[in-house]
C-alpha cells in the first residue's frame, strides 16, 4: 500500500510517501504560516514526477492544532482523495507525535494551547490512554502519574514537573508516523474531520466563529 501523508496541523508543513511502511519520499519544512501556499508545490516536489494515481490512500493530521493549518491540510487531502477516488483518513496529531519515536513507559504528548491551557493526551508507549483533552498544566500534572517521556511543542510546559522524564520538544509529528498510522487505521472510523478541543481564539464580527 502506498500512503501519501500530509501534516499542516502545527509548526511543520510536511508531505511524505510511504510504501508498505517504508518512506520513499518526504518533504518537511518548519513554518507557522504559509501552509496554503507551500503545501501543493511541496507535494508535487515530493512525488518527483511520479503520478498521484499511484497513491492508494491519503492520510492527514486532523488536530488538535492550528485552526487555519488544519483546514489547509484537510482541504488538500480531501480534494486529492476525491480527484483520485482514494480513501482519506484522519490521524490525531498527538497520537502521531507519540508515534514519532520509539517510546516505552507512560508518557504525554502535548501542545501549547495558549490561554493557560494545553492540548494533551496520555500514552502507554505509543498507545493512547484516554482521549485528547484541553486542560491546564496543573490539572494535567495531577492526572498524569509518573511520566517516562514528554513530547510535542508544549513539552517544556510539563518538563519542569517531571525532571526525570525524557523530553522531546518536536514542533510536530514525524511524516513517517503520519504515514504509518494512516496505513493502519480503518477509514470508516478515522474520518478526515478536524479535532477541535475548544472554540477558536478569534471570532468574526458579531461573535460568529470562523
Amino acid at each position: 500500500m502506498q500512503v501519501l501523508a500530509i501534516d499542516t496541523a502545527l509548526g511543520l508543513c510536511s508531505a511524505a510517501l510511504a510504501e508498505d511502511g517504508r518512506i520513499t519520499s518526504v518533504r518537511s519544512e518548519a513554518m507557522q504560516q504559509g501552509h496554503q501556499e507551500r503545501l501543493a508545490p511541496m507535494a508535487a516536489e515530493m512525488m518527483a514526477g511520479r503520478p498521484f494515481e499511484e497513491v492508494d490512500r491519503v492520510a492527514v493530521t486532523v488536530g488538535p492544532g492550528s485552526f487555519t493549518g488544519l483546514r489547509v491540510g484537510i482541504a488538500f487531502a480531501k480534494g486529492l482523495g476525491l480527484a483520485l477516488d482514494r480513501p482519506v483518513v484522519g490521524i490525531e496529531s498527538l497520537h502521531a507525535i507519540a508515534a514519532s519515536a520509539e517510546r516505552s513507559g507512560r508518557g504525554c504528548a502535548l501542545i501549547d494551547a495558549r490561554r493557560g491551557q494545553v492540548y494533551a493526551r496520555l500514552f502507554d508507549g505509543a498507545e493512547p490512554v484516554g482521549p485528547a483533552q484541553a486542560l491546564t498544566v496543573e490539572d494535567l500534572v495531577a492526572k498524569s502519574g509518573d511520566l517516562a517521556w514528554i513530547a510535542g511543542p508544549g513539552a517544556a510546559l510539563l518538563a519542569e514537573h517531571f525532571p526525570d522524564a525524557e523530553v522531546d520538544p518536536r514542533p510536530g509529528p514525524a511524516p513517517f508516523a503520519v504515514a504509518r498510522l494512516g496505513a493502519q487505521v480503518d477509514p470508516a472510523s478515522h474520518p478526515a474531520e478536524p479535532v477541535y478541543l475548544r472554540a477558536p481564539d478569534a471570532k468574526l464580527p458579531g461573535g460568529i466563529d470562523p
